[in-house]
């Protein structure tokens, strides 16, 4: 046979063995939690026949691992065996197509008899029986062992979406508008395998449905299970804004603090636990999700509270005689809100009460003092009336509420009913006096000092390409009150340039959430607490790019009794230097190439010059 032939053959046989059909599970073993939905999917490929491909599912329990037991069948209604029978029938096992070729597997309540392993078959359709007609892959149904709770200690240990009796309503929370709202949820998981959490805090309207897992609530912010910090749809701007934050407290407490609150920020929160685990293939599935409402809150607008009065209704003074006008805003909760920010003004009307007023005086929420034409004092006060000072006066009050930025946003404002002011009239002309008294608010008391020393060293001095480098930063704190340590982490690379160049690797806020960035050479970087003021950067797969000089930054916050944070002082660790090694193949990889060219140059000019020789010799013959 000739070449042509032998390369025939082959194709035809690598043609066959590249058409050959073939079934695909996801590899397991899967683990999921009992009374939790579980789908599995399964394909096939490279098949003959219709595009509407059959499937059958049979399940071999581990305490007869050679049995097989009918589950489900696209086909044959009457494939289940009487274990799954009434199972199939009420819905709760079935068969989902997805497409001609794929179907999944679902189960709506898992039960821990129905861990084994799942086998997907495909009745064959092809002209010959070749190729892969079935896949297997490991179900382990695990107890349900996430606990949440809204008070600590004490956890939930319920099984999930087990029957339980009705949970009593959430406490009524009533606050006013501008208040501060803090929320605590315990949240834990006791499964053997390593999963992750993810907690969020979410709100129902005050009527909304009961806190079950999947209802409809408006997320608020919430923790993911790789422990990135989101804020949900219209509250992303308050948690850019500082508003709103979250922060884990201890090994299983979390808290929500939200600020500033607004009217439509009533209603019932929840917090939401969801437990994650990594399957073979590398994604992460949800096996566990519980719901627990925390209080039902109940905000009270300041607009509603707002009432303003003035007086005396009517005045009447004769010419020289001092005009003073009083203005009292009443029924806002008291004692006043350290956010709550009111500016006041009067206005003042010669041409009756439905004319518009001019300015006489404002006084703006900051402190600021304005006042209208003629007028050069600080309290509302006409010391010497005079005839043009007859007119209809109205006091004007505004609410703000102060964001932790610093920033106002009005909430309310009201105005009171006109006062009359009479003065009979005489032939004296003078300048309008007036004085608007301002008592500055007195400071708040400065916070006692706080001692901060920081230091950064290497556990190891030899570190290799594409080894973790770790870098330390022991913390020392001396202060008699509680201070929170807000911790970042930096390096300076070399350059060319006489300026080096500095990046931000890492940091973690006082609330203990990571921010994490990248390096320069594109690698991953992680932070940990390894101790109570130890901290810890690691640099995975280190390169010889991210040579530097590393330290961190550490600040002292103080909390003030008003909610307020202070920055009681900052410092920086000493320097440290990263230098990855070349490992010893590295070393060897240079004269390796350089031997190899080498050789092949002389290869290449001893076999051009003995070509030569032998052709010329030719030529002579």
């Amino acid at each position: 046979m000739d070449a042509a032939g032998r390369a025939g053959i082959l194709l035809l046989l690598l043609a066959a063995l590249s058409s050959a059909r073939e079934v695909h599970l996801p590899p397991g073993p899967l683990f999921r939690v009992e009374g939790t939905a579980v789908s599995l999917p399964c394909s096939v490929s490279e098949y003959e026949g219709p595009t509407r491909q059959h499937f059958e599912w049979f399940l071999y329990r581990p305490a007869s691992p050679g049995i097989a037991i009918g589950v489900v069948s696209t086909r044959d209604p009457k494939f289940p065996y009487a274990v799954f029978g009434p199972r199939v029938q009420a819905g709760d096992v079935s068969v989902w197509r997805l497409r001609g070729d794929a179907v999944e597997l679902r189960i709506g309540e898992v039960r821990l008899e129905d861990r084994g392993v799942y086998e997907c078959y495909t009745p064959t359709t092809d002209s010959k029986y070749h190729g892969n007609y079935s896949a297997k892959v490991e179900l382990r149904v695990i107890p349900d062992k996430l606990l949440l709770s809204a008070a600590s200690p004490s956890l939930a240990k319920a099984t999930f979406r087990s029957p339980a009796p009705p949970a009593p309503s959430p406490p009524q929370v009533p606050l006013s508008e501008g208040q501060e709202l803090q929320l605590l949820c315990t949240a834990a998981s006791e499964t053997r395998q390593h999963t992750h959490l993810s907690v969020s805090f979410g709100l129902s309207a005050p009527e909304g449905p009961a806190a079950e897992p999947g209802g409809a609530l408006r997320e608020v912010i919430g923790v993911r299970r790789d422990f990135a910090v989101e804020a949900g749809g219209s509250f992303a701007e308050r948690h850019r804004a500082r508003e709103l934050s979250v922060a884990k407290l201890g090994d299983r407490q979390y808290q929500m603090v939200l600020g500033g609150l607004r009217p439509e920020d009533a209603g019932t929160y929840h917090c939401t636990a969801g437990e994650w685990i990594q399957d073979p293939d590398g994604t992460w599935q949800q096996i566990a999700e519980k719901r627990v409402a925390l209080a039902q809150v109940a905000v009270r607008p300041i607009a509603a509270q707002l009432a303003i009065s003035a007086g005396p209704a009517r005045v009447r003074l004769r010419s020289g005689e001092a005009l003073e006008l009083t203005c009292n805003a009443s029924g806002v909760q008291t004692p006043a809100l350290p956010q709550v920010a009111y500016a006041v003004a009067w206005e003042v009307s010669q041409g009756g009460a439905q004319e518009e007023g001019r300015l006489v005086a404002q006084l703006d929420a900051d402190g600021g003092l304005a006042l209208g034409e003629s007028y050069s004092s600080r309290e509302l006060r006409i010391e010497s009336a005079q005839p043009g000072d007859v007119g209809a006066y109205r006091c004007l009050v505004r609410a703000f509420v102060r964001s932790p930025r610093g920033e106002l946003r009005q909430v309310a404002s009201g105005r009171s009913e006109a006062l009359t002011v009479d003065i009979k009239s005489e032939d004296v002309s003078g300048d309008w006096d007036v004085s608007f008294f301002l008592l500055p608010p007195p400071p708040p008391p400065p916070p006692p000092p706080v001692l901060l020393e920081a230091s950064a060293w290497l556990p190891s001095a030899t570190i290799f390409r594409g080894d973790t480098a770790e870098v330390r930063c022991n913390v020392s704190v001396e202060s008699t009150q509680a201070v929170h340590l807000a911790l970042s982490w930096w390096v300076q690379l070399p350059q060319e340039d006489p300026e080096p160049y500095t990046a931000l690797l890492a940091s973690v806020s006082r609330e203990g959430v990571a921010d994490l960035g990248r390096r320069p050479s594109g690698g991953a970087v992680s932070v940990d607490k390894v101790g109570p003021l130890s901290h810890r950067l690691r640099i995975h797969g280190v390169q010889p790019s991210d040579e530097g000089k590393y330290h961190c930054a550490v600040t002292a916050w103080v909390r003030f009794p008003d909610g307020g944070w202070y920055n009681a002082g900052a410092v920086e660790s000493n320097v440290v230097t990263v230098y990855p090694y070349a490992l010893p193949l590295d070393t060897l990889f240079l004269p390796l190439v350089v031997g190899v060219s080498s050789a092949l140059f002389t290869g290449i000019t001893v076999l051009v010059a003995v070509t030569c020789c032998f052709m010329r010799r030719l030529r002579k013959r």
